[in-house]
């Protein structure tokens, strides 16, 4: 399959669907998505399942969110089986409607709400003061919660979704911003099958899966310290079960940076050094516009003199 930086004339982007969710939203942020054909999946697995597959020529999926940190299923299934690539990352911001079923005017006759289970981590605060007698009904998407209600035999009385799906579906919204930190904002990963990487902007992130080689102390230490020497700073670690029995984790790591920057690419060379099944998920430009921080020592002219000078110290020894 073709990058994802040279598309066919009519990709195709899976999403976490149905219409209507905020990876929709994010998915309308990538430059001639308007022309793409969108394929809505039931569950992040399934959208890389497309990419995989061959079926879809990347998929737009949420990695972070700024108040329940990284989301695990996406973590987990970019970490493991056919190594696939971050090429871009879109930043939505987060708010909330809730919507209900005809014949629900006020809070006090909702007895059940549906959301997706990050979207009523986000909300249960505000679910608790306005209707602490809802139950809370899980749905695999925000969107399919919010789309429910439109079915005849619907079992629950409201729902929590973006206000994009209830204006694309004409829903009752009895509240707006029932979110509990307002500000939020999700951050989304458009992934492909691997192949060229984005060039160097100067504002880019790497993304990373780090296993722990073996459990001794220091043994986070030494990653870290890769990163650290070089002036290369994380703005995201997190540690994930590998599934292989208690004390065995992988981390999954967001840098600044581009690999082909000396400071990073000389990062990854010691961490392959230490932990060989290290696995690079791409780099990519930054959707906050990141001005990384670093000393002159590790700076590209630096990089370059070092060469440079050990280059001479080489040759003076071969003609020795």
């Amino acid at each position: 399959m073709s990058d994802v930086t040279e598309l066919d004339a009519r990709p195709t982007y899976a999403f976490l669907g149905p219409a209507g969710t905020f990876t929709e939203a994010a998915l309308l942020q990538v430059p001639g998505a308007a022309n793409a054909d969108f394929l809505p999946c039931s569950s992040v697995n399934a959208a890389l399942t497309k990419v995989r597959e061959g079926k879809a020529t990347a998929a737009m999926v949420p990695i972070e969110n700024s108040v329940e940190g990284g989301v695990s299923a996406t973590l987990d299934a970019i970490a493991n089986g056919t190594k696939l690539q971050i090429v871009r990352e879109a930043l939505v911001p987060i708010t909330f409607v809730l919507t209900v079923r005809p014949g629900i005017t006020e809070l006090s006759q909702i007895r059940s709400i549906s959301t997706h289970s990050h979207a009523w981590a986000q909300c249960r605060y505000w679910a608790e003061m306005n209707t602490p007698n809802a139950e809370f009904i899980p749905a695999s998407s925000t969107a399919a919660a919010a789309m429910g209600l439109l079915d005849d035999d619907v079992t629950y009385d409201a729902a929590i979704s973006s206000p994009l799906v209830a204006q694309q579906n004409s829903l009752n919204v009895l509240q707006t911003g029932v979110e509990d930190n307002t500000g939020a904002v999700t951050r989304f990963v458009l992934v492909s099958l691997p192949g060229t990487v984005p060039p160097v902007t100067g504002s880019d992130k790497t993304t990373l899966v780090i296993p722990l080689p073996e459990d001794h102390p220091g043994a986070l230490m030494d990653i870290l310290d890769q990163f650290a020497s070089r002036g290369v700073n994380l703005t995201r670690i997190e540690s994930r079960p590998t599934g292989e029995g208690l004390g065995n984790y992988f981390f999954s790591v967001d840098a600044e940076g581009h690999i082909h920057e000396s400071r990073m690419s000389d990062a990854l060379m010691g961490l392959h050094r230490i932990t060989p099944d290290i696995r690079f998920l791409g780099s990519y430009p930054a959707a906050e516009q990141l001005s990384p921080n670093y000393g002159r020592h590790n700076s590209e002219e630096a990089y370059r003199e070092a060469r440079a000078w050990v280059d001479g110290l080489r040759g003076f020894d071969t003609a020795l």
